[in-house]
């Protein structure tokens, strides 16, 4: 699929929303990537993620994605290619691994998110995974949102590439129009 596919199967699908959205940064934005919606749809979903697989490396033990975003995408990579699948979430507010889950230094990464905006969430696990002593083959996402901004210092690959316009609250065109807004994230605060 192209990126206009993609693009085009979101929007149906509502996937890609519009409307008056505060983001997780704080800026606003007019549209919103919610890939949740994708995986209401579990076939559709895995047709998706096997798009992602030839952009991958070949060596992958093991996924692991940062909750609550990345969880559907990663269990679904996982599973296309056999492997182990965990998460890392938030405690405290600190990103770890929890439920058991662990890493073993002889393991070979793949860090998996359903958006990337900023890496932040990226960041934190691809720590983790340092922590640890794996290899860290690289970095997946099915929407890339960063305009090629963000680097993680290892391959990324994503599905698609999009950009959606941003604005600081203060000069935000929707809130001079008095559009309501909406938080649709996993960070309520």
């Amino acid at each position: 699929m192209t990126n206009q596919e993609l693009l085009d199967l979101f929007q149906e699908m509502g996937v890609l929303q519009t409307g008056h959205f505060k983001l997780t940064s704080g800026r606003h934005s007019a549209q919103y990537m919610q890939c949740a919606t994708l995986f209401e749809h579990p076939l559709l979903a895995a047709q998706v993620i096997q798009e992602l697989l030839p952009r991958l490396p070949e060596s992958i033990d093991i996924v692991v994605a940062p909750a609550i975003g990345g969880i559907n995408a990663g269990y679904e990579l996982a599973r296309a290619l056999g492997c182990r699948f965990i998460f890392a979430e938030r405690q405290d507010g600190v990103m770890t691994l929890r439920r058991g889950f662990n890493l073993s230094p002889t393991e070979d990464v793949l860090v998996v998110e359903d958006v990337v905006t900023t890496g932040g969430s990226v960041r934190e696990v691809l720590e983790i995974v340092h922590d640890a002593g794996c290899k860290i083959q690289g970095v997946a996402a099915i929407v890339d949102r960063s305009g090629g901004n963000v680097d993680f210092g290892v391959p990324f690959a994503s599905l698609m590439s999009v950009d959606i316009e941003t604005y600081n609250p203060t000069e935000c065109p929707l809130c001079l129009n008095k559009v309501p807004i909406t938080k649709p994230g996993s960070r309520s605060s």
